[in-house]
């Protein structure tokens, strides 16, 4: 016994020093890139959905996902695939061409001042950006969609360095195969379930993190969050806070924001009181109109009401005659976030409006407090007449 303690007692430390040997490699070898390769690097502060690691010449993307966390490789050209990724997609960066699922994703790339890497969309109709308009104008973006889903075939020809997806919780790696199969790396964009405006116009910088825009993104994403945290404690100071009804009622159901959820955060950092605020739900609150009939009858104020621009008061009236009763009707404090739809129909809100957070606060603000923003005029926003 006493002969074996003193042979495993050397074994035992030798081990140990071995794993504090190799931990500290690869603690050493990230430093070393971030005082070399990548000194500008992103901080994830708001968004919950995505991770962001730098090493020497190479970047670990991870999209957070309960199905299992999607893995990405960005690779600078010439480098060598590091060991240790078996499973994940490789990305030559910097990404110089890109096709998003999603008119939303347009935004990102915006944002980036990066349309040009665009060369594909799903849908060519529903854009609002003028500057990407032009590109399809001028035939630089193709439509990639068919039959509500992908033109592999067409897809596989363009061969882009990534393709955006619309991403979920229960996303599965292998949904894209046939494009895999052909090395076009697949990246699901999950920013719309991001609980809060910060969070998910933060996705922007893992954007920015596939086009070697970190030091772009930093500045930018830094001025928009002092804006937006500014524009809070304004909303925050203020004496009242005025109830608000969101949406409208369809054939099935009211559907209300959840109380954690996006829009919910609008509306309590502009300084109003939402009914729903502490009925959490992933989604949005499915709600009968005799639910919100109550509640409606008195809000100090209706947003999010209409479909287009062109929206009115009789408009909404003739959807149902018992809105007429809605406190907010009668004194005309109703607003849709259609200030910005082409004649396409296509929605600024949901484009922009996704990475300027800043702005769509202020226009909630100008709503509910106008007396805290007098010279604001509306973006997004417009009340109806």
């Amino acid at each position: 016994m006493m002969l074996s303690k003193y042979i495993l007692l050397p074994l035992f430390l030798y081990l140990i020093l071995a794993c504090n040997s190799e931990n500290s490699s690869h603690t050493a070898q990230k430093q070393t890139s971030q005082a070399t390769n990548y000194t500008n690097q992103v901080e994830i502060k708001h968004a919950k959905g995505f991770t962001i690691e730098y090493f020497k010449d190479y970047k670990i993307a991870g999209i957070i996902s309960s199905a299992d966390t999607l893995k990405y490789i960005l690779l600078e050209k010439g480098a060598t695939r590091p060991q240790g990724y078996p499973n994940a997609q490789l990305v030559e960066i910097p990404v110089k061409t890109a096709v998003a699922m999603s008119s939303m994703h347009i935004g990102l790339f915006e944002f980036l001042e990066s349309e040009q890497v665009l060369t594909g969309l799903v849908n060519l109709q529903y854009v609002y950006s003028p500057s990407v308009r032009s590109l399809i104008k001028a035939g630089k973006i193709s439509e990639v969609g068919r039959d509500q889903g992908l033109n592999e075939e067409k897809l596989i020809e363009m061969h882009p360095g990534i393709v955006m997806t619309v991403g979920s919780p229960g996303t599965k790696s292998d949904h894209y195969q046939i494009l895999k199969q052909a090395e076009i790396p697949v990246l699901a964009n999950s920013e719309w379930i991001e609980k809060t405006p910060l969070a998910r116009a933060e996705w922007v910088k893992l954007v920015a993190a596939f086009l070697n825009k970190e030091k772009l993104v930093n500045e930018k994403f830094g001025k928009l969050e002092a804006e937006y945290n500014r524009l809070t404690a304004l909303a925050e100071g203020s004496k009242t806070k005025p109830t608000v009804l969101s949406g409208l009622n369809t054939k099935d159901a009211w559907f209300m924001p959840s109380g954690d959820g996006y829009m919910s955060k609008f509306f309590q950092d502009a300084g109003s009181d939402y009914h729903w605020k502490d009925k959490k739900a992933e989604g949005s609150l499915p709600l009968n109109f005799e639910a919100v009939y109550p509640f409606a009858l008195e809000a100090d104020y209706w947003v999010n009401v209409g479909f287009s621009n062109s929206d009115t008061k009789k408009d909404i009236l003739s959807q149902d005659s018992r809105y007429s009763d809605f406190k907010a009707f009668k004194s005309g404090k109703m607003y849709s976030y259609n200030a910005k739809v082409n004649e396409l129909g296509a929605n600024d809100f949901f484009e922009s409006g996704t990475v300027n957070p800043h702005i769509v606060l202020a226009d909630l603000i100008k709503i509910f407090h106008p007396e805290i923003l007098p010279d604001h005029q509306f973006v997004y926003y417009k009340q109806l007449q």
